[in-house]
């Protein structure tokens, strides 16, 4: 990984360079503790230099997509800022403290490991969103469910992946880390990998730059990232979106859990109704090309309810037109840490055949809390039984037929689980409570 290098790539593709910024607009301007810019404000008068950050510098990078024949990196730019309206940083000192900081990190001599931290820094704040329960946590998923799905879809250089809920940017980022090590041809893969693959839809204003900045932190130089309403197709700025197909070779996505969508969002689709994950569901079937893959977390509710026409409609369209190979049953507290406390599904399928039969694989009764954390060692039996689709005490298949005459209900019940039962008759129990209630009667005695 190394930083962008619009110069370098512009000679190697033989194209004519652009600097996306101009002075006094440059990080080398007013960032740099050398800057002309920097040093002629913080020389003058008091508060020149956060006025300039302010009424000058941020509505500059704002505006920058509305320029004639705007860049793609002046589009991101843009888009990046376009959430910030002042600097909120409460002293000009602190401030110039921090750029210091920041300009000796990103000096040319900065090796992979410096990239890489930041971006661990730049999730693990998301993570601390999620954990306190605010809307950074409907957006973050579980790394180490994202790595399992990653890697069981195992997406391939050349191939284009796709999240059409993407939050802030996970499932591209992963995918782009696993794609990275498995490139062979470096230099054509890269630029592939780099402004080629990774394509996604985010609605909220306030999420959508933080995906952006993610992916740039990650190395995606042009995330092709659309914002907007997926669903209804209502667009906010799709500038950076610029794929021509709206069919995919990889899908992994996240469906917000419990959403109600109104009337516009429903006419785009088939089967209609309010259910937010059912037509996200409805939305990435009909994106992926003829053999294409996907890995969606699903609520457990999508699977099993059967009351509704649209939930069991969808589920039928699934199983007719793709071939879910796999759910995996998630254990209740997984999604917890990121401010969702509800029980949640993968599954996996592959576009342009009929699902004869599903491999479920349990992981349900694992116990996960912030002291018990989810990790991807937990797969590893999964990654081992997958290819044969091996049953086990914790796997096991169901055929077609089974599944439509349980009205097509999908939910995970392992036939192999052992159910503990307690044999005591109610008298044992009876002396049991009596017993324990004469040793509380005696420690009572010797505190008093």
């Amino acid at each position: 990984m190394h930083f962008y290098n619009e110069v370098k790539e512009a000679k190697i593709l033989g194209i004519d360079f652009r600097n996306s910024l101009k002075p006094p607009y440059r990080w080398s301007d007013w960032g740099n503790k050398n800057g002309k810019q920097r040093n002629k404000l913080t020389e003058g008068t008091i508060g020149s230099y956060f006025d300039f950050i302010n009424t000058e510098l941020i509505p500059h990078l704002k505006s920058l997509r509305k320029l004639p024949r705007a860049t793609s990196r002046q589009k991101v730019i843009s888009e990046i800022m376009s959430g910030v309206d002042r600097v909120r940083i409460d002293t000009e000192k602190n401030f110039l403290d921090i750029c210091d900081k920041i300009d000796e990190i990103t000096n040319d001599n900065v090796d992979d490991t410096h990239i890489f931290t930041l971006s661990q820094i730049y999730e693990g704040l998301l993570l601390k969103m999620g954990e306190k329960g605010n809307d950074g946590g409907q957006f973050f998923t579980p790394r180490e469910v994202i790595r399992a799905m990653v890697k069981t879809i195992n997406p391939k250089v050349g191939e284009t992946v796709y999240d059409p809920c993407c939050g802030t940017g996970g499932f591209l980022v992963q995918s782009y880390v696993y794609m990275l090590e498995k490139a062979k041809n470096k230099a054509d893969d890269l630029h592939t990998l780099k402004h080629d693959t990774f394509f996604g839809r985010e609605k909220e204003n306030l999420i959508y730059p933080i995906t952006l900045a993610n992916m740039i932190l990650h190395g995606i130089e042009q995330p092709a990232i659309w914002h907007g309403n997926t669903l209804t197709g209502n667009e906010t700025f799709g500038g950076l979106f610029s794929s021509t197909s709206s069919k995919y070779d990889v899908i992994l996505t996240n469906p917000p859990f419990g959403g109600k969508e109104g009337k516009e969002a429903q006419t785009n689709f088939a089967y209609k109704t309010g259910a937010t994950q059912i037509l996200f569901l409805q939305h990435v079937i009909d994106s992926l090309k003829d053999k294409g893959r996907c890995g969606i977390v699903i609520d457990e509710g999508v699977l099993f309810r059967s009351n509704e026409n649209a939930f069991v409609q969808t589920k039928r369209k699934l199983l007719e037109e793709c071939n879910v190979y796999c759910i995996v049953s998630l254990p209740q507290g997984v999604f917890t840490v990121a401010g969702a406390g509800v029980k949640a599904n993968i599954i996996f399928f592959e576009k342009g055949s009929k699902t004869n039969k599903i491999w479920y694989y349990d992981l349900s009764d694992i116990k996960v809390g912030k002291r018990t954390p989810f990790t991807i060692d937990r797969f590893d039996d999964f990654f081992l039984l997958l290819p044969k689709r091996t049953d086990s005490d914790r796997s096991w298949s169901v055929d077609r037929k089974t599944i439509e005459e349980n009205e097509f209900d999908l939910k995970a019940v392992n036939p192999n689980r052992k159910v503990e039962e307690d044999t005591r008759t109610p008298e044992e129990l009876i002396a049991l409570i009596e017993e324990k209630q004469r040793e509380i009667n005696e420690a009572l005695k010797i505190l008093k």
